[in-house]
This record gives C-alpha cells, structure tokens and sequence, in this order.
C-alpha cells in the first residue's frame, strides 16, 4: 500500500511539473503581451510591424528592419549550417571509424560550450576583417560589420547542437532496416540516402527546429559583428539589426523616453510569436512526414 501511495504522489508531482513546464511559455507571452500594451494603444500595429522608421524620442517606433534583419541572419546561418551539419552527422554515424568519431563528438560538444561572447570576440577578430578584405573582390564596400559577418558566426554556433542531435538520430535507426538494404545490393550511400535519411527525416527536422530556436534568439555575438545599422540589408555585406541585439543595446535607456519600454517589450513579444509560429510550423511537417512513414 505504502508503494502504491509512493507512486501515485511522484505521478502527481511529475505530472503537476509537466503541466507547469508546458505553461511557462503561456506566462512568459502574458506577461509580455501585458507590457506592450501601451505600445499597442498608441500605435497601429501594421505600422509597428512594417515602418523602419526608428526615432523614439520622436515616438517613432518601426520594428520593420529588426524583423528583416532577424529573419534574414538566422535563415543566411541556417543555409549554411544545415547541409555541412547533416553530411557530418551522416559521416559520424555512417562512415566515421570509431576512434575518429571517439576524437571529433567530443570537439563537436566542446563547441557547443564555447560562450556566445567568445564566438562574438572571435567574429570580430577574424570573420569581419577577413569580410573586409575579401568585399572588393566582388566589388563591394563594407567595415566587415555585416550580415554575412552575423550569418557566419550564427552558423558556427548552431552547428554542434544541429550535428549532435542528427547524429544521434542517425544512429537510432534500426540496424536491421540498414542490413536489409544491404543484403538487397544496395551501396552503402544507397543504404544512406533511402533508407537512412529517410526514417530519419523528422529527428533531422527537430534537430533544425532545435537549431533555429538558438540561432534565432541569439544576441552577444551576433551584436558584436552585425553592425547595428536600423535599416534593412539591401546585400550580404550590409550591417544589420536584430530583435535581440536591440533589447539589449537599448533597455538601459528606457526611463528617459515615454514608451519606450513597452515598445522594447512588444520586441521580445515579436520575437516570442516567430519561435512558436515556426515550431508550431515544424510541428505540423512531422506529422506530415510521421503520417507517411506510418
């Protein structure tokens, strides 16, 4: 009896977590939504969302180049990291003999553990002089401070997290599955790239979704190389602002200007929307994707 009791209160409490887990989100999004209200009243939201007029001791607040240049880093960082993360994971898991994987995870985690500042110091040091550099080669004229410069940076940060998670996913897949392909005649990138990668398509598509979720949020080191610049990135080599960045560049400032700390609110309220949109987004192709399988 006295199990039965043990057991049926660790359930209770494990579900009451899960509940209050799953709620968080739900809070955080009130309570955001609550302080950007007075934003909200004041100002038309169609022309929050799509002026690039940003003057708040004018009271302007157009969160247009913000958004553009949140979404344009964080998709320039996902297409360069997704296709070499998946062919490394594909290599680990597949084709990696087990010393050089023994050598290259632990690297891979270790990167994942390098702090946002570091990868921002690193950016600044290396990535934005070289940019500098390279930009007259194809006739163009940029301090390095750019969106490339942010694309490259974000890319390296969200590698380890997209190659961990494929990897392991890779490797999940039944072994019995990758022998019958083979007893069939099939390659092994045969093997791979029909039996593999397709059972292994919605664990690919979460490691994505994980990747996204840090890229898009991300703030130190993508403030450190972007260049800050509240307009809209007509090329590569253009600075650029991010929703992040401008949170915290300019929440110290927000007692000396009516609004101003309701507007930076409605931004993290913005950025909040677009993670959940895309996840729910992702959500929707697994079970697209889980339905086939099945």
């Amino acid at each position: 009896m006295d199990r039965k009791l043990k057991d049926f209160f660790v359930g209770k409490l494990s579900l009451s977590a899960a509940i209050f887990s799953s709620l968080l989100v739900f809070f955080i999004a009130i309570a955001l939504f609550q302080k950007s209200i007075p934003i909200l009243e004041l100002r038309p939201l169609n022309q929050l969302l799509f002026s690039s007029s940003w003057l708040p001791s004018q009271g302007n607040f157009g969160f247009y180049p913000f958004i553009v240049g949140t979404l344009y880093v964080t998709g320039l960082a996902m297409a360069l990291a997704i296709p070499i993360c998946v062919l490394t994971a594909v290599y680990l898991a597949e084709y990696a003999p087990k010393k050089a994987r023994s050598i290259i995870m632990p690297l891979v985690d270790l990167l994942a553990g390098i702090p946002s500042v570091v990868n921002g110091l690193w950016g600044v040091l290396f990535i934005v002089p070289l940019i500098r550099h390279v930009a007259p080669l194809v006739g163009a004229s940029t301090t390095g401070y750019s969106l490339l410069a942010g694309g490259l940076v974000l890319a390296i940060m969200v590698a380890p997290i997209i190659i961990s998670v494929s990897e392991e996913v890779f490797r999940a897949v039944p072994l019995e599955m990758a022998e019958a392909s083979l007893a069939l005649g099939a390659t092994k990138w045969q093997t791979t790239k029909h039996v593999i990668l397709r059972k292994a398509t919605p664990g690919v598509i979460a490691a994505i979704i994980l990747g996204f979720g840090r890229a898009f949020g991300e703030t130190m080191a993508v403030l450190m190389v972007l260049g800050n610049v509240a307009e809209v990135p007509m090329s590569l080599f253009d600075p650029a602002y991010t929703l992040p960045a401008l949170i915290a560049n300019n929440y110290g400032e927000i007692m000396s200007i009516p609004l101003y700390d309701s507007a930076l609110l409605f931004a993290a309220f913005i950025l909040l929307a677009v993670v959940v949109f895309f996840n729910a987004l992702a959500r929707i192709v697994l079970l697209k994707f889980e339905g086939r399988s099945a």
